[in-house]
């Protein structure tokens, strides 16, 4: 990818340019689903005459901006490693076009204007437990991704914990209804990321990535693997309605959306290709929106 040459730009090209890349920093996608899963908690959550939909917003944004900030550190961390991988070469960093320096201080100011937000509209418990999930991003997976497979547990953890947040915001404690829905994201992410790292594994290699199970390889191991923790969305999808969060409306949207993620993973022990991992990575990316939009649906 070719970017212009930044002096031949206007000041007004130049500020754009520059509030684009810091845009970028914050991997606005995986940062909207943050922002998303937490609202689908803290609806699935909330008990009484209306949705405070002040507190929705800026719980939606507090997780926007805390999220942003991990994958902001994850990047100033990895910052020498994504120069080797042609996923992550352009990026603003390797590039250049953000320094590490501004993007620490953009990090740091992110992170702490996410939490004042959660802490000022939601509660102390949300607070905590989103700062527990930045750092178990940014400073126990990053580093784990070099050392193996549990950089995916460990990963799943604060991957797993923004519907959690969204529902601790709603009622100011625990119960075990926040716990099946965190049990869903939570197991979700391992076919999820193991096809990532599949149809990645030449780029990941190249930085010292040790993320999927089995040695490494890319066999029928780890496809058994992939196909073991799918099969377990199928009965977790049920546990909503089992326990009157949602009815049963949702539950069939979970379990047909569940039997073809998981009808993927056996086209994938039969090939073991790329092309095959490919479809479940595509595959997980449509799995949890379309679960989730269905249990608010049916909470609604």
């Amino acid at each position: 990818m070719q970017y212009p040459d930044t002096q031949n730009l206007s000041i007004t090209d130049l500020v754009l340019s520059y509030a684009r890349n810091l845009f970028i920093l914050l991997k606005p996608r995986l940062s909207f689903l943050v922002a998303f899963s937490s609202a689908f908690g803290y609806v699935l959550g909330f008990s009484g005459s209306g949705i405070n939909y002040t507190v929705l917003a800026f719980l939606s944004l507090g997780g926007f901006l805390v999220s942003g900030s991990a994958v902001t550190i994850n990047q100033i961390i990895e910052v020498d490693l994504d120069k080797k991988m042609d996923r992550t070469k352009n990026r603003p960093l390797p590039t250049g076009r953000i320094s590490i320096h501004e993007a620490t201080i953009y990090s740091v100011i992110t992170g702490l204007v996410g939490l004042g937000l959660l802490f000022v509209y939601t509660n102390i418990l949300t607070t905590i437990l989103s700062l527990v999930s930045l750092i178990l991003y940014s400073f126990v997976y990053t580093p784990l991704k070099r050392v193996g497979p549990i950089a995916v547990f460990m990963g799943a953890i604060p991957g797993a914990l923004p519907p959690l947040l969204g529902w601790v915001a709603a009622t100011n404690g625990f119960s075990i209804e926040a716990w099946i829905i965190f049990g869903i994201q939570f197991i979700w992410q391992f076919p999820h990321f193991w096809a990532i790292a599949w149809v990645a594994d030449e780029d990941y290699k190249k930085a010292g990535f040790k993320l999927l199970p089995s040695g490494g390889k890319k066999d029928l191991n780890t496809a058994i693997q992939i196909m073991i923790y799918t099969l377990f969305l199928i009965p977790l999808g049920l546990l909503p309605t089992m326990f009157g969060i949602t009815g049963i409306y949702s539950a069939l949207v979970a379990t047909i959306c569940g039997v073809l993620f998981l009808s993927q993973t056996f086209y994938l022990m039969k090939e073991c290709s790329k092309e095959a991992a490919l479809k479940i990575m595509f595959g997980s990316f449509l799995y949890l929106p379309i679960v989730q939009v269905a249990y608010l649906l049916d909470k609604i």
